[in-house]
């Protein structure tokens, strides 16, 4: 099934919505629960940016991601990240190979961050030296490689797991990382409901399987669609005030951020609330971005955003607090 060349805008829209439709049912059929944060991550797919998940282990954070990849017929790769993963297991490396005339000559073998969907698993237990191989890929879409430049095929999108508990031979992730992340999501545990369906599905003799209906072609060619929903004055300087209220030395900044916050979301991070909620609003049948779609993806743009001081560590203060906060003096809550 391929999109025509010639829809019109509304065919495309409807395209677009029918795909998240189709996306969102068959990851229903093997993750079970958590719908927004299902929705979540097909918008960030979409929006082409990067997620990290967070939560404990077993609550199928691989899983969701795996099964993401399954329904959009893209090429995945898992990296397992641990402390002695190197950076050439990430990018790839120039091996010396033989040629059909016996010579001998380096060819680059291409590494897991070739793939369309990249999963970090447990991001956080890789070195910082590993961490940083990520980097490029994830804002460029390129590798360098011994000064030569390899382009990443979109579409692309890294998707990271951490441990928010086991702190034990991890290692903190730095502030360029994870503002390169669109959204942080967290994975919580299942509800009994949830969890009698889980141990029906994993405990039976069937197990449930996805099934892609659109091929990667119409995948690539609804990526366009987002940027081109309309945004109003007034909705972006709504999602801009927001951006300025979470930085402690603007004059929008609430007291708590004053006081808790040492630096505040980027432009990235306005970037993620902006392209997010155009998501929103083509999901919603609209052309234009309205504050309601602002206030639903503020909080997964913002929260890994914000660097708190040292009153903030030690005062345990939670960056889901300030981001609202934010959102309160901006006028956007």
């Amino acid at each position: 099934m391929t999109t025509p060349p010639n829809a019109t805008p509304d065919e495309q829209a409807e395209r677009f919505r029918e795909c998240f439709s189709h996306l969102r049912a068959e990851i229903g059929r093997v993750f079970v629960g958590q719908p927004a944060l299902v929705e979540q991550l097909i918008i960030c797919f979409f929006c082409q940016g990067h997620a990290l998940l967070e939560g404990v282990p077993g609550l199928g954070k691989t899983l969701l991601i795996r099964t993401l990849s399954e329904a959009v017929g893209l090429n995945y790769a898992r990296v397992q990240c641990t402390p002695d993963l190197m950076p050439a297991d990430v990018t790839g490396t120039n091996i010396l190979i033989e040629t059909a005339g016996g010579l001998r000559e380096f060819a680059f073998q291409r590494g897991p961050i070739f793939s369309n969907i990249v999963l970090a698993d447990e991001i956080n237990r890789a070195t910082p030296r590993t961490q940083a191989a990520f980097l490029e890929a994830m804002q460029e879409r390129h590798v360098t490689v011994f000064g030569v430049t390899h382009h990443v095929e979109e579409p692309f999108s890294v998707f990271a797991t951490q441990n928010p508990v086991d702190m034990e031979g991890t290692y903190p992730l730095p502030e360029a990382q994870l503002d390169r992340f669109f959204f942080k999501l967290t994975v919580r545990p299942p509800t009994i409901d949830e969890l009698a369906l889980i141990l029906a599905r994993t405990t039976g003799d069937e197990t449930p399987t996805v099934t892609p209906r659109f091929g990667p072609d119409v995948i690539r060619s609804l990526l366009p669609i987002v940027r081109q929903v309309k945004i109003g004055d007034e909705v972006l300087h709504l999602a801009l005030r927001v951006i300025r209220a979470t930085q402690p030395e603007a004059d929008e900044a609430p007291a708590a951020v004053r006081q808790y916050v040492r630096y505040g979301a980027s432009p990235r991070g306005a970037q993620a609330i902006i392209l997010a909620a155009k998501a929103l609003a083509l999901l919603d049948g609209r052309f234009h971005v309205s504050a309601d779609d602002l206030r639903r993806v503020t909080l997964p743009a913002l929260t890994h955003r914000l660097i708190l001081n040292f009153q903030g560590e030690m005062d345990h203060v939670s960056p889901t607090t300030l981001v609202e906060d934010a959102s309160v003096a901006a006028g956007l809550v």
